[in-house]
Formats: C-alpha cells, sequence, structure tokens
C-alpha cells in the first residue's frame, strides 16, 4: 500500500485487482485502462501518474482538464517531430494523444458541448496517424441507408499480400472506431492482416456526422460493412473475420449468426446479451444458478450463440463483468452439442487485475490473433 501524490487515497492490490482510488472505482477502472494502454503505446506510465497526482478524484472537472492538457502536449510533440522529419515519433505521440483526448471524455455528460467537440482533437490524431503509416490508412465510408453512411478506417499491413485476410472490428454501445487504432493494429500487422475499424450507429462519427442513433440490429449494420469488403479488390473474400470488443461481442455473436460470409468470429469480453438475458430470467423468476446447475447455460443457448456457424472464440477475465462460470457452461454445453467454439478465460494471475481485456491487452490480443491465424486456413466453399 501506498499514499498517492494526489493525497486524497491510498492506493491497494486487491484479490479482485488494483485500485488507485478506494472507494473511486469508477475512475480507478479508467485509470487502470490507460495504464494497460502504455502496453499498446497509447500512453506512457509516467505522464499517466504524473497526470493522475493533479487530479482531485471525484472531479470530473478535473479529470476532463488534466487528461485533455497531457493530450495537447502530446499533439503538439507529435507535430513537432514530423516537422523535424521524425515520423515514428510522431506517429506515437499522435496515437497517445487520441487516447488521453478519448480518456478526457468520460465523465462528462453526452449533453455537454465537450463531450461531441473532443472527438474533433481525436479524429484530428487519428487521421494524422492513419496518414503517415506504410501503406498510409485510409478513411472510408460505408454505404448503409439512404444517403447514411457508417464511418471507418481501412488499415493494410506492411507486408500484406495483394488480397489480404481482413478483420472487421468494433466495440460497444459507448466505444468508437479511434479506440481500436491502439489496440489491434500492432498485432493484426504483425500477421499480415488488414483491418476495418468502424463506428456502428450510435457509436462515435457515426452520431457526430449521420445522426445515426444506437439500434438493437447492429447486425444490419456489420452486414453492410462486409458488403463493403466484398467490393475490395485487395481483400480475401473468403477469409473474413469479424471482432467484437467488450460489449461489441454481443453485436458479434448476433452478426455472426446471421451472416455466413466471416471465417472466424471473436467475442472479445464475453457474450453480453447471453448474460443479459440470464439476469433478467433469474431476477424475474427467482432462479438460481448455483442451485439449477446449468439453468444459465440452457437460458444462453436459446440466443443468437447457438446458431454461429463459423468457428467463434470467447474470452472473458476470471473476474470480469461478464461471470467465467456462465462462460464456461456455455461452452461446455455449446462443445457437446458440436458448436465449434473455444473459450479463454483470462486469470487473475495472467492479468495482474479483474478486467483481463482492459488491464493486459497485449497478453489478450496475444492469444486472440494468434486463434485467427489458426482458423483463417479454413477457407468458405
Amino acid at each position: 500500500m501506498y499514499k498517492c501524490q494526489c493525497g486524497t487515497s491510498t492506493a491497494r492490490y486487491e484479490p479482485a485487482g488494483w485500485t488507485h482510488w478506494p472507494g473511486h472505482e469508477d475512475y480507478s477502472f479508467q485509470f487502470m485502462r490507460l495504464l494497460g494502454s502504455a502496453q499498446e503505446g497509447a500512453s506512457t506510465i509516467s505522464e499517466c501518474f504524473s497526470t493522475a497526482a493533479r487530479i482531485n478524484v471525484g472531479d470530473g472537472e478535473s479529470w476532463y482538464r488534466e487528461w485533455r492538457r497531457i493530450g495537447e502536449v502530446n499533439k503538439k510533440r507529435g507535430d513537432e517531430a514530423l516537422r523535424q522529419g521524425f515520423i515514428e515519433t510522431a506517429r506515437s505521440n499522435w496515437l497517445r494523444a487520441s487516447n488521453y483526448y478519448r480518456s478526457a471524455q468520460y465523465f462528462l455528460r453526452p449533453q455537454d458541448e465537450r463531450y461531441l467537440a473532443i472527438f474533433d482533437q481525436i479524429e484530428m490524431c487519428s487521421r494524422l496517424y492513419l496518414k503517415h503509416l506504410t501503406p498510409p490508412g485510409e478513411i472510408v465510408q460505408i454505404p448503409f441507408e439512404g444517403d447514411q453512411f457508417l464511418p471507418g478506417y481501412l488499415l493494410r499491413a506492411p507486408n500484406a499480400p495483394a488480397k489480404a485476410p481482413a478483420v472487421l472490428c468494433f466495440g460497444g454501445p459507448d466505444a468508437c472506431k479511434d479506440e481500436q487504432l491502439y489496440k489491434i493494429p500492432r498485432h493484426a500487422f504483425a500477421r499480415s492482416l488488414s483491418l476495418l475499424v468502424v463506428d456502428l450507429p450510435g457509436q462515435g462519427a457515426a452520431v457526430r456526422q449521420n445522426k445515426l442513433t444506437g439500434r438493437h440490429d447492429q447486425e444490419v449494420a456489420i452486414s453492410r460493412c462486409v458488403d463493403y469488403l466484398l467490393t475490395r479488390d485487395d481483400v480475401d473474400h473468403k477469409r473474413l473475420v469479424l471482432y467484437g470488443d467488450g460489449i461489441g461481442g454481443s453485436y458479434a455473436s448476433r452478426a455472426a449468426s446471421s451472416d455466413d460470409r466471416f471465417v472466424a468470429a471473436v467475442c472479445d469480453g464475453g457474450l453480453w446479451d447471453q448474460n443479459e438475458r440470464i439476469f433478467l430470467s433469474n431476477w424475474l423468476f427467482g432462479a438460481d444458478d448455483d442451485d439449477q446447475p446449468g439453468n444459465s447455460a440452457k437460458i444462453m443457448d436459446c440466443g443468437f450463440a447457438g446458431n454461429i456457424n463459423c468457428p467463434y472464440l470467447v474470452t472473458v477475465g476470471e473476474h470480469d463483468f461478464i461471470d467465467a462460470k456462465t462462460a464456461t457452461d456455455l461452452y461446455k454445453r455449446r462443445r457437446t452439442g458440436g458448436a465449434n467454439i473455444d473459450l479463454r478465460v483470462f486469470s487473475a494471475e495472467d492479468t495482474g487485475a479483474s478486467h483481463g481485456q482492459a488491464d493486459n491487452p497485449t497478453l489478450g490480443k496475444e492469444f486472440i490473433f494468434d486463434w485467427i491465424v489458426s482458423k483463417i486456413g479454413i477457407v468458405r466453399p
């Protein structure tokens, strides 16, 4: 245990994870996420701790002010590196700036004009990062409904074949495509995979540019993204992979159950829609999974997960928001029924914290992308 510099709390490590500000789990979780992103180059440990020392925990204005400030520092540092011709340094700083700007949003209300305005800074950094990749990333507009479109970024690996396998990636309701730029490319590029990261209705630029609000049938939007990939002559149309990050795993499971054009699917963070179904059922009918073994799996089996035909991977943390026992019950039940499902539960020892994907993104992504590579040799007839 130690006294943090801000003088407001004593940080400690507990069985379920490390807490920087005891009594302020929301602030601690976001800070933990920022520390974890250092492994992917989207923050530095020293900047995170020096910024946290200036934050009055529980004060959203303080949080916004300090993360925005360090975002501006990194943006200016990146611009100066570009002026001097140091492209790699410029990219690194823009990536960190985008992440810090994104972090500044977390405790702003959506009605606050700054909530949407800060997306301008986030996207400015993302576009600079994409422009100076080799080969350059593309800013794409995916036809959706009428004259509306889904905003996205398409990135090709430096050594990708002429027709490369592609991973379609998105997060949950409160995510934006820019977050994936530090989570995914390094792992995809090392395996010669192209990436399409998108904002679905209700996310990021889809709201700002097209007023596309969230909808219950996100699989429709995901299907339009597949249609777009099939128009590209630099994508291997028979090796398309679906990747749902966090709550986006719910969207991935539904899309994989209704669209047979994927060779594999990843639900990174569990099957949130099935977990919600279990919670509601138990709450309404008083079911107790401990008293009724297998009840969770039966409820989950009624959902979309039972209709996925391609190989699919579910990952959860041992102390994650999604119950690991429920995921294990589903895995056993579906595996016995012949489904091509794999499960990875990241233990607290693996991650050093409660939320596997947030706290140890490198470990999780390495496993996931190795799994993807093992599956893309399966070509659809």
